[in-house]
């Protein structure tokens, strides 16, 4: 029998009671409490709380995949390190609660409540709640572990119908709001009831997910190969069929989803605008740009004066029509204007310098000096909306804004996919892997250097045209920096380099979490969700640097190293010459 390593089960029982100890300081559990998940048996304070326990008993007893190395015999092994895992991170909970129900720290951590105390234990109070709380993570330590002895398509039958379970429960709104609208009312009354899933209706959709997960995986192989065929003619054709049904899709998804969920997706087009622009500075051309909001800003603050009858100083009122393409060409010129002076700089040095200009910007909004243009703190109000002919679109009208947002994203993506294969988009990767390289290769960095900044702050100029319009007002305090920052972890959380990556990462972040200032769709997060973003781009930087949906040169560039070593390993696991033809070496 082999031994359990028991240095990494203490590790990773060290790391399952930090999580729960910090998510209980935090004040999630206290937060989440009142929120059922799946009725009546768990809720969103406990979720929280114990999740990282199973996955701590699953890590605690796994063993690196080694090619040409028969994997370790699994059985009694994987029970026991995930039961230790989960017992220690339990012990360290109970420590925790121990210590808050004997110390009043209450005037530094506000979280440490009698509260508190009363929910870890289970309303049993210290000490006789206590073994529950060591009992409870050891037992979910030991489920983790014991997903080792199953397969390996049973066990992610039973990870992804876990998933979707959970996904279903926590989107409850948007579920319930689909079947409506599709004449399902009966059914969304008998699976959620006080806005959590029924407990017989969780055991089916985790049944229904596990049934088909095993059934389609094919399917889905021999659709890619069908999609992705080796003929270039046919694999067009597909490419234009399956854009028309994404368009379709599209223009139909808008009318099922209702008012709330059409704001929440409008929301995400406009960062998702703002997120192509900045993949192509940061994702493309590899220069990190820290105030990029300031192009944003520009783009809303020229609708904003153009077309206001409260202009502070002009009130042209001109249509929004007329006012977008001054509102690009001002964009542009704003691109020039700032990518001039830091055209030679690279790294910290360029990050240091452009976000000093986006914080300029919008304090030049903000000033008195120009308040007679701009409005200073006040801003520009009464905006008008987009008018149509038959209708304005506007605020008020958040599906329209949802079709404008889609309509501009796939015009963004269009011009980064093509700007991506062309000369220029080459360029720009020349000068992301090594800018000095690529200067002797001839590449003229400067102008390419600028061609990126002009893409991006048009695409943020766009933007920032619809903000306005949908908002109907601007204000200096939308521009902040944190806008900048949570566009940049869109990007490098989707996938720096890749468009559909750039997308993943707008509906995880801002559609689920939530944008800086506009609600995603567990608002129960709200008060989080910066503490989830920035545990979320650490656990990106360690463990999946080149996100979510990477681009396949991205991947292959951070894991250069990786691909280099197993280069030495043939096939049956024998090491390979220098040369690597494949010949077994000693």
């Amino acid at each position: 029998m082999i031994p359990i390593d028991v240095r990494r089960v203490m590790r990773w029982g060290s790391m399952s009671g930090i999580v729960m100890v910090f998510t209980a300081a935090v004040g999630m559990l206290q937060a989440f409490e009142d929120r059922v998940v799946v009725y009546p048996v768990l809720s969103l304070g406990y979720l929280m709380l114990l999740w990282f326990a199973p996955l701590a008993g699953y890590q605690a007893t796994s063993t690196p995949v080694r090619m040409g190395v028969e994997d370790p015999p699994r059985g009694l092994r994987n029970l026991a390190g995930g039961t230790l895992a989960g017992l220690w991170g339990g012990c360290i909970l109970a420590a925790f609660t121990l210590v808050v129900d004997t110390f009043d720290l209450r005037e530094v951590f506000v979280a440490f409540s009698p509260r508190m105390v009363e929910l870890l234990t289970d309303g049993r109070g210290v000490p006789d709640g206590l073994p529950l709380t060591v009992l409870l993570p050891a037992a979910l330590g030991l489920a983790g572990g014991a997903c080792h002895l199953l397969a390996a398509l049973a066990r992610r039958r039973l990870v992804l119908a876990l998933e979707w379970t959970l996904v279903v429960a926590l989107l409850e709104p948007v579920v319930s709001q689909v079947l409506a609208h599709i004449g399902l009312v009966a059914v969304a009354d008998l699976m959620f009831t006080l806005r959590a899933l029924e407990w017989w209706a969780a055991l089916a959709i985790a049944a229904l997910v596990a049934t088909v997960t095993g059934r389609t995986g094919e399917s889905f192989g021999r659709l890619r190969e069908h999609l992705f065929a080796a003929d270039p003619a046919r694999r067009t054709r597909n490419s234009v069929w399956l854009a028309a049904g994404v368009v379709a899709l599209l223009v139909v998804v808008p009318q099922l989803l209702g008012s709330v969920l059409s704001e929440v997706l409008a929301n995400v087009g406009l960062f998702l605008l703002m997120g192509l622009g900045l993949n192509i500075v940061v994702g493309l051309a590899g220069m990190l740009d820290l105030g990029y909001v300031a192009f944003f800003a520009v783009g809303a603050y020229t609708v904003g004066v153009l077309t206001s009858p409260l202009s502070p100083r002009f009130a042209l009122e001109w249509t929004w029509w007329a006012a977008l393409p001054v509102a690009i060409v001002v964009s542009a010129i704003t691109g020039v204007l700032v990518a001039l002076p830091v055209i030679r700089m690279r790294g910290d040095y360029l990050a240091i310098v452009t976000l000093g200009f986006g914080e300029i910007v919008r304090i030049l909004f903000l000033s008195d000096w120009l308040s007679p243009v701009f409005g200073g703190a006040q801003g520009v109000l009464g905006i008008p909306g987009i008018p149509l002919g038959f209708t304005v679109v506007s605020g008020v009208d958040p599906q329209g804004v949802l079709y404008f947002a889609l309509f501009f994203v796939l015009v963004a993506a269009w011009i980064s996919w093509s700007l991506q294969q062309s000369r220029v988009g080459r360029a720009w990767t020349a000068l992301r892997e090594d800018e000095t390289v690529a200067a002797a290769m001839g590449i003229n960095v400067v102008r390419a250097k600028l061609n990126a900044f002009i893409v991006g702050a048009v695409l943020a100029g766009f933007a920032g045209a619809l903000f306005a319009a949908k908002l109907g007002s601007v204000f200096p305090s939308s521009f902040e920096l944190l806008v900048s920052i949570i566009i940049l972890v869109v990007v490098i959380v989707g996938g720096m380099g890749n468009i559909p990556g750039v997308a993943v990462g707008a509906v995880v972040l801002i559609g689920v979490l939530g944008g800086p200032n506009v609600p995603g769709l567990l608002a129960e997060f709200a008060e989080f969700k910066l503490l989830i973003y920035g545990a979320l781009l650490v656990f990106m930087m360690l463990r999946r640097p080149e996100g979510l949906l990477p681009s396949v040169r991205r991947s292959r560039e951070l894991h250069a190293d990786d691909l280099g070593q197993d280069a030495w390993l043939g096939g049956d696991g024998a090491l390979t010459d220098a040369a690597g033809d494949g010949r077994a070496r000693g």
